[in-house]
């Protein structure tokens, strides 16, 4: 994926949580569906963003940002902050 295709499906996932959340304020969905979708939003978000901070990085570092692989949930979930 490309930078622009990356950040457009972050967009998209963004715009899926919000729109959850709108849904469950209406008593479309209950809380129990809201919270595990929007757990696996974020699980791709952050999947997402970690891949566009690789490309990033690769090209600070004078590297093909194209060699930038998704990394698994669990291991992106449990970087150290």
């Amino acid at each position: 994926m490309k930078d622009n295709e990356i950040l457009g499906q972050i967009g998209e996932l963004i715009d899926e949580e919000h729109t959850l959340r709108r849904r469950l304020a209406a008593g479309e969905l209950n809380s129990e569906e809201e919270h595990t979708r929007i757990r696996d939003l974020e699980e791709s978000l952050d999947r997402c963003w970690d891949l566009l901070r690789q490309r990033r990085a690769r090209r600070g570092a004078g590297e093909d940002p194209d060699d930038a692989a998704a990394r698994p949930v669990g291991e992106v979930e449990n970087y150290l902050q």
